[in-house]
């Protein structure tokens, strides 16, 4: 967003090619003061965002010409904004898939308006602090440190036995709010407001898949600092 921007005026680029409901989010997300455009296809997908760098993209998964899996892979390389994949699946292969290579968050179909302006507000949000932190970021960076594993808050890098992991946007945001309280363990109810600013709704899997995903990329030594407490959430633990 540029400096004049706000949440309520971003501007977002809906890849839907369901062309009633494209223009049914098109036209509800309009009336609340962003800026959006529309294309109903794949081919174009990948040129269109990284060409204009939209605020924030929402992109369905079955798309004629390319699918979005195909498309988020792509174009995330070039692309700085968020991005918020719709998806008729209830299958968490999906949202695995859609995380790895770089969406933010999902948002089921049938799409209930309210849920998807929270969530786009969510996402606008969290990147707009990203930037502030980024830009405010000193000659010496805020450093995490807990044994081999070192977490670069401003740069929003991360480091085991010096060896760089590759976290997605939101993989960083989970693994830097347990690590800020580690020693405490977190609900799921805590990380999801501390993330999105909603309340969980004991159904979303967006927390357990995206810490399942962290403990991948940490490798065999992921449970030396994640663990899951049965019943109460997830704790960071402390390891110097």
């Amino acid at each position: 967003m540029s400096e004049n921007s706000s949440p309520e005026n971003a501007r977002i680029l809906i890849i839907e090619d369901d062309i009633e409901l494209a223009d049914l989010i098109a036209t509800y997300l309009s009336n609340k003061q962003f800026t959006v455009d529309v294309i109903n296809e794949g081919i174009s997908a990948v040129d269109r965002i990284v060409n204009e760098q939209p605020d924030l993209v929402i992109l369905d998964l079955m798309l004629p010409g390319k699918d979005g899996i195909s498309i988020c892979r792509e174009a995330r390389y070039s692309y700085l904004g968020a991005i918020l994949i719709l998806t008729a699946s209830e299958d968490d292969i999906d949202q695995i898939l859609g995380l790895e290579i770089g969406a933010d968050d999902f948002v089921q179909k049938p799409v209930e308006p309210r849920v998807l302006l929270a969530r786009v507000r969510a996402l606008l949000r969290r990147f707009e602090q990203v930037k502030s932190l980024q830009s405010q970021q000193s000659s010496k960076a805020e450093v995490l440190k807990f044994g081999q594993l070192s977490i670069n808050l401003s740069a929003r890098t991360v480091k085991l036995a010096n060896v760089n992991i590759e976290l997605t946007s939101p993989e960083f945001d989970v693994l830097t709010e347990l690590a800020k309280d580690a020693g405490t363990t977190l609900s799921r109810d805590e990380l999801f407001k501390r993330l999105k600013n909603l309340n969980y709704d004991g159904q979303n899997r967006f927390i357990d898949i995206t810490i399942s995903q962290i403990r991948k990329k940490l490798g065999e030594d992921a449970e030396l600092y994640l663990k899951t407490v049965r019943g109460q959430g997830y704790l960071f633990v402390v390891n110097d």
